[in-house]
């Protein structure tokens, strides 16, 4: 969620009666101190920071956090053994987000709170390994004892029931709040994602760090740089510095990286986060109703 997940949205959705996250991987230290300082005065509910564990200035990010009394973070991109018993020692839950079996056990053994078990449906930075995620949750679920959290290709309240009846004690949900009047993104990108359909994401760029984008001129170019037998250092010179920046909060739609998850089929408005958090959980409601209906 970096360029989407601000103090607007992650406050709209706690005050909603999830759980809002600042997407800690968009911002510098002093803009991440600022959007945590503007969601405390916005709730008097809990919310969290999503912090992707590679990105530079790390240490400053775990310590503003400490600092100013966040009482989750999600990590991601990274060793949880690294950060884990700081985070725990200032009195911060920490879930750790995971694409594979193998390391939802090391997060487990590493003593997170959670584990987000994140299928390759998923927007942005993604696994290698392309497991999906109704099959990756129950193999997580039969083989650790922590809450786990289902993600990716979830957008609807059937979704999530989906997720829980496979072992998930709860979903965490991106490409929805991104098409929505609160997210950050900016209007051009959000409109992109309501028109997306189905097949018009694609898992790329794997040899860097695989992320899903949607099919635009920079998507062709890079498909034309793998045609032509590109190296590493090829791609990771066309991807640049600021392609995220640049499509999904500056709206260059042609030369930005335009991350979202293939559920964007299933995205048809954009609208305040509060309906998306209610109509999710009313259609989950109704969903278990007409199951037990049967």
């Amino acid at each position: 969620m970096v360029w989407a997940s601000g103090w607007r949205l992650a406050s709209a959705v706690a005050n909603a009666g999830g759980l809002g996250l600042l997407g800690a991987g968009s911002m510098y230290p002093e803009v991440l101190r600022e959007h945590i300082g503007k969601c405390q005065a916005a709730t008097n509910r809990p919310f969290g920071v999503n912090i992707p564990m590679l990105y530079p200035g790390i240490e400053m990010l775990m310590q503003i956090v400490s600092e100013m009394g966040v009482k989750v973070v999600f990590t991601s991109a990274g060793n949880p053994k690294t950060w884990t018993p700081f985070l725990k020692d200032n009195g911060i839950t920490v879930v750790h987000v995971v694409s594979s079996l193998k390391f939802a056990l090391k997060a487990q053994e590493a003593g997170v709170d959670a584990v987000v078990a994140e299928g390759f449906e998923a927007g942005g930075h993604n696994g290698r390994n392309e497991s999906t995620t109704f099959t990756l949750i129950p193999v997580v679920r039969e083989k650790i004892d922590i809450p786990l959290i289902a993600a990716g290709g979830i957008a609807t309240g059937r979704a999530m029931l989906a997720a829980m009846t496979l072992g998930a004690d709860g979903v965490q949900i991106g490409s929805r709040f991104v098409a929505s009047h609160e997210a950050s993104s900016h209007p051009a990108f959000k409109q992109k994602v309501v028109e997306a359909g189905e097949g018009d994401t694609q898992l790329t760029l794997k040899e860097l760090a695989p992320v899903r984008l949607l099919k635009n001129k920079f998507y062709r170019d890079i498909e034309k740089a793998y045609a032509r037998g590109a190296d590493v250092g090829e791609l990771r010179g066309l991807l640049g510095s600021s392609r995220a920046k640049k499509g999904m909060f500056e709206g260059d739609l042609d030369e930005g990286e335009l991350e979202i998850g293939q559920v964007a089929a299933m995205i048809h408005d954009i609208k305040p986060a509060a309906k998306i958090v209610t109509d999710i959980m009313q259609e989950f409601e109704d969903a278990k109703q007409e199951i037990l209906e049967w």
